[in-house]
């Protein structure tokens, strides 16, 4: 249990520049608080004390602003910063390493039963105010974008972005989609359009100086 108290700490310390030293975590970080609470919380819901688990969970939402449903599965070294506004959900898993920001939701859309929230691959980073709805896949090394809408299955190693979100990034390589692809079609022949119109102006009016053109 020691040993995973200090692996709790050194997350924070590697993941947030303004964190000093051990103390001022221990003392002042919310995010920390939820993950030992919802510890507490998961070990008594898996032993079938489901209230007591519940009361220390809205104990925890109460104290810290962060919502974990003692009935998800998080793995280790999870770092949460800031932390305000989280929503985890009941049947939501997550992987290591992952990385989650205030406002993110990891919830349903209120039209599936059992498995209906989402699961979160290892090594994900969750930017401020990511919606991910429903049951699916955020794969591994997957980057959601601030504010993005999450509603279908993300791969590895892609970033995401826009509502509804839509992969930009994959494998390092940049994705444009068809829309983006059909305003660049559009904006391109506008522009030549507009070329060829500031060329009839200059034929018009040298023709107009020429007095064949009046």
């Amino acid at each position: 249990m020691f040993k995973r108290i200090k692996e709790d700490i050194e997350v924070f310390l590697e993941n947030d520049p303004a964190a000093r030293n051990a103390l001022e975590i221990i003392l002042t970080y919310p995010g920390l608080y939820a993950i030992w609470f919802y510890r507490l919380s998961h070990i008594l819901w898996n032993r079938n004390l489901r209230l007591l688990a519940r009361i220390i969970s809205n104990f925890a939402r109460f104290l810290t602003g962060i919502e974990i449903h003692p009935a998800a599965k998080i793995g280790r070294r999870l770092f949460i910063d800031h932390g305000s506004g989280i929503v985890i959900g009941e049947t939501c898993e997550i992987g290591d390493d992952v990385l989650i920001f205030q406002g993110v939701t990891l919830g349903g859309t209120g039209k599936e039963r059992g498995k209906r929230h989402p699961t979160v691959g290892n090594h994900v980073m969750l930017s401020a105010g990511a919606k991910v709805l429903g049951s699916m896949k955020i794969g591994d090394y997957s980057k959601i974008g601030a504010g993005a809408v999450v509603i279908q299955e993300v791969p590895p190693n892609a970033t995401v972005v826009g509502v509804p979100g839509r992969v930009v990034i994959q494998d390092g390589i940049r994705i444009n989609d068809k829309n983006e692809e059909m305003i660049n079609i559009i904006s391109d022949k506008i522009n030549l359009l507009e070329e060829q119109i500031e060329q009839l102006k200059e034929e018009i009016q040298i023709l107009s100086r020429k007095g064949v053109y009046k």
